[in-house]
């Protein structure tokens, strides 16, 4: 028995190259196992590399058995000598490639969720961390792409066929060339604009925007596009370039501090000092005035109204949204129980032959019950109602 195995191990070598290729699998596991052990004891207290082996795992499981046999039938005889190393280990070199990739986007992927856990968005004053979380959420998508096009590129060098036919392409084709370039300029411009916003910082996670006359909040960029929340809950998408080309509104560029205004029209008799006071108090009734600015002024007037501009700051875009609803709710609660007749109202004048003529409007119709004044009434009168008001003009 002992010589038949003897015999079988001289005289075939598929069975030396099978019995050597589990041996160096089994010795790979092993090597794996502990070398896996010694990162982790050396990533105690580290948690960026704690999260880099624990999304490595399943790459590195992959990634070393094929180095080993790479190796192997590289260096082995039988292997040469059965005409298998060739297409082997062209197929395990492509497979090496693949899986070193897939490492190194997992890596990028662990380091950005450690920044995310270690710079939370959720606080009150979130600045610094959205400018960090930024940064690398924009230069991890960048790596990332870079990471998969390196590798499909060095994937590719290694089938001779492709790349000869790439070298041919690029010494005899200008048109090719070109048409390349110009196919490649979305997705060049987009990895720049995301350079250029990851450096600069035109925009951040969370900062609250006004695009295409929408308002809403950078909720995630990728190396392409950034999404926005709409405040109804939709998402707008709009490519990297875009921030990069087009003007936009950012409310949080340095802080999140904002003053919002409150327009309202009025009668010329309103009185201002009353409506002042009712202002203040109604700031310091409400939680989401910051307590910084609260003015009201009168910022227009035409024919039949003048304008009031209460301004109302905030800490943030949505308190300062809430603080301009309930004051406005509030100063026309004020104006209908303390000033009724400094709402708006239209004006007109009765001639002595009874037709009336207003600014800007028709005749005002004569509330029911009573009766519009002639001439055999004598000297006309005025007529006052909640929403007509008549001046003779005699």
């Amino acid at each position: 028995m002992t010589d038949y195995f003897v015999e079988l191990w001289q005289g075939q070598p598929w069975v030396r190259l099978a019995v050597i290729v589990v041996a160096v699998l089994l010795l790979a596991v092993g090597v794996h196992a502990l070398l896996r052990r010694a990162l982790w004891r050396m990533a105690r207290g580290h948690p960026v590399l704690g999260d880099m082996l624990e999304r490595a795992r399943a790459p590195m499981r992959w990634l070393v058995p094929v180095v080993v046999l790479l190796i192997l039938l590289r260096a082995s005889p039988d292997a040469q000598a059965l005409d298998v190393d060739e297409p082997l280990s062209h197929a395990l070199l492509v497979a090496a490639i693949g899986v070193a990739t897939w490492l190194g986007v997992r890596c990028v992927g662990a380091i950005e969720a450690s920044f995310t856990r270690r710079y939370p968005i959720d606080a009150a004053d979130n600045l610094q961390a959205r400018r960090v979380l930024t940064q690398v959420r924009v230069l991890g998508r960048s790596a990332t792409v870079m990471l998969i096009l390196l590798g499909l590129a060095a994937a590719l060098m290694t089938i001779p066929g492709v790349r000869q036919i790439g070298t041919s392409l690029l010494a005899s084709a200008g048109l090719a060339g070109l048409a390349l370039g110009f196919a490649a300029k979305p997705v060049l411009s987009n990895l720049i604009a995301g350079l250029q916003i990851a450096l600069t910082q035109p925009i951040r996670l969370d900062d609250v925007v006004i695009i295409e006359g929408e308002w809403g909040r950078i909720e995630e960029i990728t190396g392409t596009y950034v999404v926005v929340r709409i405040w109804d809950q939709r998402r707008l998408v709009v490519p990297l370039n875009w921030f990069i080309e087009n003007p936009f509104q950012n409310w949080t560029r340095t802080n999140a501090q904002l003053i919002g205004t409150v327009f309202l029209w009025l009668d010329y008799r309103v009185p201002m000092e009353p409506l002042r006071a009712e202002l203040q108090r109604l700031c310091a009734a409400t939680p989401t005035w910051d307590g910084r600015v609260c003015v009201l002024q009168v910022t227009d007037a035409n024919e039949r109204a003048v304008q009031l501009r209460a301004l109302v700051s905030s800490a943030d875009s949505g308190s300062n949204w809430d603080a301009r609803c309930f004051v406005r709710e509030g100063l026309l609660a004020y104006v209908q129980r303390h000033y009724p007749e400094a709402l708006p109202r239209w004006r007109g004048e009765l001639s002595r032959h009874g037709s009336a003529s207003a600014a800007g409007a028709e005749p005002a119709a004569t509330p029911p019950g009573q009766h519009s004044p002639a001439a055999e009434d004598g000297t006309p009168r005025a007529i006052d109602s909640p929403r007509h008001r008549v001046a003779s003009g005699g």
